[in-house]
């Protein structure tokens, strides 16, 4: 059974903790007999439980916040506990171990429906990411608001029937959408704002505009006012919606009439006057938030910028002013930029074309470089070297490394750059020349990025080979725009201000992704179209021209077997970046009971590369061969293996406790003593599983028992014999030290040995010395 972390209750008394879960009041009941089973008695649902963890949880990282407190209305007392659990596969159990004690003691059970990083956090600063939307329907028409949603909105991923009733007697909901992937940041802001606007458009719960509003789970059992329901799972459905789209159904879906309100957005502004010399100060304590201020500040500027009045650039450096001057404390450039993206992309959807002034005269037409049929045929210079070797990253070419969270990437990525800054092959890719790499990575702080570099396991000598070539940046809190391009490149002319770069690694895109003026997002071909070419072709034409790209990019959820068809869909996003981009390489897990990832490759500059089973042994990465992969029920293969392994040290561990009884066994006796024992099976069975132990040398042989007390055996092996087997003797020994008698033991030694090449007898050379044959020690 899974161990539940037990955190510090956030409503508890300061200095009081708790180490384990424990009643809410044990000395409620004098009465020690033992409870009696109730009949009819609701129990948590587990699948229900897993059901809604995948939805809320799934993709995400980090710790839940789990709270459980006892309902109101049963006559009980008691403070609430509060767990903190890992997103990771092991979360539905706990989850539904923890249900069941609150089941018993009369407790509802509420999450943070998002992650946070440390236990005892669960403030709204504190949340991290969230991969899912919720509306809670509590009061009203609520099948009515429900249709609104739904028609608007589009079916949800889950309908889950809280527990509770309205005055009327309808049954209250939490209607949940999840997201293709988890929100953070900015995005995590922008989510909670939408979970407020559909809230006020339909009536719903608006306390969920915080980030740590907690909420019933699904699968766990309602108690208020001393009646037991279930709260279930209405509808469930393998759905999942886009952010952005997402985000732009709540902005079009109007407030349901006779219910709805004007949304933060729809309400009253202030005066534009007003807003742009007025500040206003965190926390909501002025006539106007500094969200409503930002909004409504860049609103103005783009109406500016969208009618001709001022430049794109103009309009951008009077919002910077603007959140400089009069927002206390000011927003981050990145927050800024990602809200101005998002006015414009709506301003544009709902007036049409921008009138963009142009500041400058549109520059002079090249010559397009063209050439005849005749000249390429008759061209025979030598091929330009690949920067990574065969034609996996070419002069001018872009790789883009994707794979899902946790599958692996990062390690990957940091053990190919180490090799390749280095000049040293890794799984089959060669570079010509230790490889001069700049890392622009925008995920891992410094502290834990130190951390991992010296825990990165390879060689010390390839280490050293590469300790000046590559170059590392900690997680940067910017975005790939005009500025951060410009940042960008003098870091690289000051990191390599002699040689030019060979490799520009740029991890992940989601991080530092800039849409350009439309403010269009990952999913958005234009937009992905403008990132690749006038933010990252510009960057490279910068700093080198010829130096080689890398992109690491996330997938989204797809079924084993359209992986297995077309394992490059999985990438998320625009489709232009498939078409941008010359390799393309997708990590992933086949089966997510190995260790084993296959790397799938995608070339457009050379012939086409066989995919590679990998996997990390001993902390190095390393390729497999394919041959020894199974290609049909591989999963009914290993437990079969698994199975065999375990009927090995059964086997074994037998042999060894019967000789320390003093008892040795031939095969047969052996085979007919324990059969069906221990899962072993019958007595052929145990004689096939010891033939084959014997070929690999795991088992032996005595062929006379005399010194052992027994007489030699009729059997044509003899007694099974394995490695530290003892036996017991008449003898006693004495400690000189204490005085204490043992019996006294002697080293059962083999006398003969089965062949693995021919399966004949042969002799033991040294007793004393177990041999196995080659690559067969277990």
């Amino acid at each position: 059974m899974p161990v539940l972390p037990v955190g510090r209750a956030v409503l508890e008394p300061a200095g009081m903790s708790d180490d384990n879960i424990i009643h809410f009041n044990p000395w409620r009941d004098f009465n020690d007999a033992a409870p009696l089973a109730d009949p009819f008695a609701v129990e948590p649902d587990a699948d229900q439980i897993a059901r809604f963890v995948d939805v809320v949880f799934g993709y995400a990282e980090g710790l839940i916040p789990i709270r459980g407190f006892v309902d109101k209305g049963q006559g009980k007392d008691g403070r609430p506990h509060n767990i903190w659990i890992e997103a990771d596969a092991t979360a539905p159990d706990k989850l539904a171990t923890f249900a069941g004690w609150a089941a018993r003691e009369g407790a509802a059970v509420y999450v943070i429906p998002g992650t946070v990083a440390e236990t005892g956090q669960a403030r709204a600063g504190d949340v991290l990411q969230m991969q899912s939307l919720v509306v809670d329907l509590d009061s009203g028409d609520i099948p009515a608001k429900l249709d609104h949603l739904v028609h608007h909105l589009g079916r949800p991923t889950l309908i889950v029937e809280s527990g509770g009733r309205t005055s009327e007697g309808a049954t209250k909901l939490h209607v949940w959408w999840k997201l293709t992937e988890p929100a953070e940041g900015a995005d995590l802001d922008r989510l909670c704002q939408l979970r407020c606007e559909i809230a006020l458009k339909v009536g719903g719960d608006t306390h969920f505009r915080s980030a740590h509003q907690p909420i019933r789970v699904p699968g766990t059992v309602y108690h208020k006012g001393g009646l037991t329901r279930l709260v279930q799972i209405r509808e469930a459905a393998d759905l999942e919606v886009d952010f952005t789209e997402m985000a732009e159904r709540v902005a079009d879906m109007p407030p349901m009439p006779g219910v709805g309100m004007a949304t933060v957005e729809s309400r009253e502004k202030p005066a534009i006057d007003d807003v742009l010399v007025t500040p206003a100060h965190e926390g909501g304590t002025d006539k106007w938030s500094r969200f409503e201020g930002a909004s409504a500040a860049i609103g103005y500027f783009l109406r500016l910028v969208h009618e001709g009045r001022m430049s794109m650039d103009e309009g951008w450096t009077a919002i910077c002013g603007y959140n400089a001057a009069m927002l206390r404390p000011a927003w981050p450039l990145d927050r800024l930029k990602r809200e101005t993206n998002r006015l414009w992309e709506l301003h544009i959807k709902r007036h049409g074309p921008p009138l963009i002034r142009l500041d400058s005269a549109a520059p002079a037409q090249t010559e397009l470089p063209a050439f005849t049929l005749g000249a390429l045929l008759d061209d025979t210079s030598p091929m330009p070297d690949d920067i990574i070797g065969p034609r996996v990253l070419t002069p001018g070419g872009l790789l883009v490394l994707g794979g899902a969270p946790k599958v692996g990437k990062s390690d990957l990525l940091i053990a190919l750059l180490v090799h390749m800054a280095a000049g040293v092959p890794f799984l089959g890719f060669t570079p010509p020349r230790p490889l001069r790499i700049f890392y622009l990575q925008a995920e891992i702080q410094y502290h834990y990025l130190r951390e991992r570099m010296q825990q990165i396991g390879l060689p010390p000598e390839l280490i050293a080979a590469a300790r000046d070539n590559l170059i590392v940046t900690p997680k940067l809190r910017m975005l790939l725009d005009a500025e951060g391009s410009a940042r960008v490149a003098e870091a690289i002319r000051a990191a390599f201000p002699d040689e030019p770069l060979d490799i520009l690694c740029i991890d992940p895109i989601r991080n530092l992704f800039d849409g350009g003026p439309d403010g269009g997002g990952e999913n958005d071909n234009a937009a992905m179209m403008f990132f690749l070419k006038d933010r990252v072709e510009v960057l490279r034409d910068h700093v080198n021209p010829d130096c080689g790209v890398i992109l690491v990019h996330h997938t989204k959820k797809l079924s084993k077997h359209q992986v297995k068809e077309d394992p490059f869909l999985a990438l998320s996003g625009a489709s232009a970046l498939r078409g941008f981009y010359t390799t393309g390489l997708i990590l992933h897990r086949p089966e997510e009971d190995s260790t084993q990832r296959r790397l799938e490759i995608e070339l457009r500059n050379g012939p086409a590369l066989p995919a590679k089973l990998v996997d990390k042994v001993k902390g190095k990465w390393v390729e497999i061969n394919p041959m020894n992969e199974r290609l049909v029920r591989p999963e009914v293969g290993a437990r079969h293996d698994a199975e065999r392994d375990r009927k090995r040290d059964v086997i074994l561990s037998i042999l060894l406790d019967e000789a320390a009884e003093g008892r040795l066994y031939t095969i047969n006796q052996f085979a007919e003593a324990f059969e069906n024992k221990g899962g072993l099976g019958g007595k052929d069975t145990i004689r096939d599983r010891i033939a084959v132990q014997a070929t690999k040398g795991a088992i032996k042989f005595i062929r006379d028992g005399a010194p052992y007390g027994l007489g030699p055996s009729r059997s044509r092996f003899g007694y099974l014999c394995v490695e530290g087997m003892v036996m017991p003797t008449d003898d006693e020994d004495v400690d000189p030290a204490t005085g204490e008698v043992t019996p006294a033991s002697i080293a059962v030694l083999p006398t003969h040995y089965k062949s693995p090449q021919t399966g004949a007898l042969l002799e033991v050379e040294n007793p004393q010395v177990w041999v196995y044959p080659e690559g067969e020690r277990p």
